[in-house]
């Protein structure tokens, strides 16, 4: 049987009223009319005060509304702001050394504010954002990017595709901190700006084959009805698989997705052949020192750091400011431009937790009573602390590892002793396995010493026993030894190039190879020496000339592989 709807109950969401099923619409509009004159009466001319009036922004309209007309969001987002408002708005005072405290406004800390917004109080007074330094400077535009100019400088081709919103797809190659995602991002604050496209970010350290399926649902669907492009962005691409990667190749191929993937292993190794062909790598170089420096500035600007010269003295620091500020050496910033080996995120984080150290101390009242309270120096050996110590670009498994053990083996060849050392420290203090470099070495003794010295070969067995016995760090001097005795050693690579030409004979030779003549061969039976295998063989111990009988086949005879050229063939 039907429920009779009149005897049915509904609260109003408006005055919370119970009325009946039948009669709530027409309550609901008169209610609602109601309530709209009385809001706009609370922002007009003063008049008689309403019956329930609201004391805080939650209570503009009833709870019941909020599920209804979905306004709650708004509302509360819109509270936040002003209390955030009122918080700037507040004086406090901040205590930054032994009996001076300052009467300071706070200040936002979200992004880099213009320089005219920087009060006289450092803003690193007031540095307790969540967010690493690297991250709130993270330039938007192409003006703010530097370091990068062979790429992407004044009249170049890329920054002309950038700027006409023509993207290609890309593979950003380059060591960590020199730009590969902020150019990212650059790119995504462009797109969104002029609403050219779609920019989807993605990591492939922690997204799936079915989210990147999503994705690209999304990007056709997006190209069939709207007529945008997605510009899809996936860092640290050398992390997915072969499998993976094939997945971008269809959708890159007809122009689905435009692919930015920014890595820093060789994309040579790791990343599809198919994938590149279809993608234009470009390498970003490590930043230089002057590059560096100007980062640095923009940090120093945006927290209001005051540079101190080389040449100010004591007197002159405790004139400066009579205002409480943050000072900083203007030889800490080159220490930490030269430290940071090309990461501008490791100097600018180096650069933070300095600051943030130095801060914390004074507040902390652990300076000595006698030192001058009115302001705060970050020295260099502040910013030593920091970085702990010179921020090695190395990869065990990657192009450095590579690179490093080529630099070395060159260094040994050409005799110079003093480079092969500096290549060693990178590979070991970098973290290299000791006994790889120690195989390498017994490599080298045979490739390019060989019989010129043939000790070299026993010094080196001798440094891979001695480091498989101690280990690091005490086989670093052994392997220092072995290195410098390698340099100076004489070399000689005929051995080395008499067994790749013997190589090249046999993989050059046409037809079937040539038998072993005869009296070569081994004869364990009275048959086989009847038949004359081992028949004229003579011993000649000690290379005084030649004997009665070859020992090469028949049509090798002439060639000598010491001196032999694939020419002769």
């Amino acid at each position: 049987m039907a429920e009779n709807t009149s005897e049915v109950t509904v609260k109003c969401p408006v005055c919370m009223g119970d009325f009946d099923a039948d009669n709530i619409n027409g309550h609901l509009d008169e209610c609602l009319q109601n309530f709209d004159d009385n809001n706009a009466s609370d922002h007009g001319s003063p008049g008689p005060p309403p019956k329930k009036p609201r004391t805080n922004l939650t209570d503009e309209r009833p709870a019941g509304l909020f599920s209804l007309f979905h306004t709650k969001s708004k509302v509360t987002d819109q509270k936040q702001k002003m209390e955030s408002m009122v918080t700037c708005t507040e004086t406090t005072e901040v205590s930054i050394g032994p009996g001076v405290k300052v009467t300071e406004k706070p200040e936002c800390l979200d992004g880099p504010p213009a320089s005219s917004s920087v009060t006289s109080t450092s803003r690193a007074l007031m540095l307790n954002n969540e967010k690493p330094l690297a991250e709130i400077l993270r330039p938007s535009t192409l003006e703010e990017y530097f370091g990068q100019n062979k790429l992407i400088g004044e009249q170049t081709l890329l920054r002309s595709l950038l700027q006409s919103q023509e993207i290609p797809s890309l593979i950003l190659w380059g060591p960590p901190g020199c730009g590969k995602t902020t150019l990212a991002h650059i790119i995504a604050t462009s797109i969104k700006k002029k609403g050219t496209g779609r920019f989807v970010t993605l990591s492939a350290t922690s997204t799936s084959t079915g989210e990147v399926r999503e994705v690209i649902k999304q990007a056709q669907n997006e190209l069939r009805l709207c007529k945008r492009k997605t510009i899809l962005f996936i860092d640290e691409i050398h992390r997915f698989n072969k499998s993976q990667q094939d997945t971008f190749l269809p959708h890159v191929e007809c122009g689905t997705i435009t692919l930015i993937g920014a890595t820093t292993e060789n994309p040579s190794f790791q990343v599809n052949s198919a994938l590149l062909s279809r993608c234009r790598v470009l390498v970003l170089e490590r930043l230089s020192v002057e590059a560096m420096g100007l980062i640095l500035r923009r940090a120093v600007d945006f927290l209001g750091l005051e540079v101190l010269k080389e040449n100010a003295g004591e007197h002159d620091r405790s004139t400066l400011c009579s205002n409480p500020q943050v000072f900083i050496e203007q030889k800490a910033l080159d220490t930490v431009a030269h430290l940071c080996d090309g990461d501008a995120r490791a100097a600018l984080n180096g650069l933070q937790l300095a600051v943030k150290a130095c801060v914390v101390q004074v507040r902390a009242g652990s300076f000595k009573p006698d030192e001058a309270p009115q302001h705060i120096v970050v020295l260099e050996q502040h910013v030593k602390e920091g970085l702990q110590r010179s921020h090695i670009l190395y990869d065990k498994a990657g192009e450095e590892h590579y690179n490093c053990i080529s630099a070395l083996h060159k260094s040994m060849r050409g005799s110079e002793a003093n480079a092969a050392l500096y290549w060693l420290g990178r590979m070991l203090e970098g973290g290299e396995d000791p006994l790889y470099v120690a195989r390498r070495l017994v490599r080298f003794a045979s490739e390019d010493i060989g019989l010129a010295d043939p000790v070299a070969l026993t010094q080196a067995v001798s440094t891979f026993q001695a480091c498989h016995f101690i280990g690091m760090p005490e086989c670093e001097v052994i392997l220092a030894q072995c290195v410098v005795y390698m340099a100076r050693a004489p070399k000689s690579v005929e051995l080395y190039q008499a067994y790749n030409n013997v190589k090249a004979c046999l993989r050059n030779h046409q037809g079937p190879l040539p038998s072993v003549p005869l009296h070569l061969r081994n004869a364990p039976t009275k048959l086989m020496k009847n038949l004359g295998y081992a028949k004229g063989y003579k011993y000649n111990p000690d290379f005084s000339g030649p004997v009665d009988q070859e020992y090469l086949p028949e049509e090798l005879r002439d060639v000598n592989f010491f001196t032999w050229t694939p020419k002769n063939l």
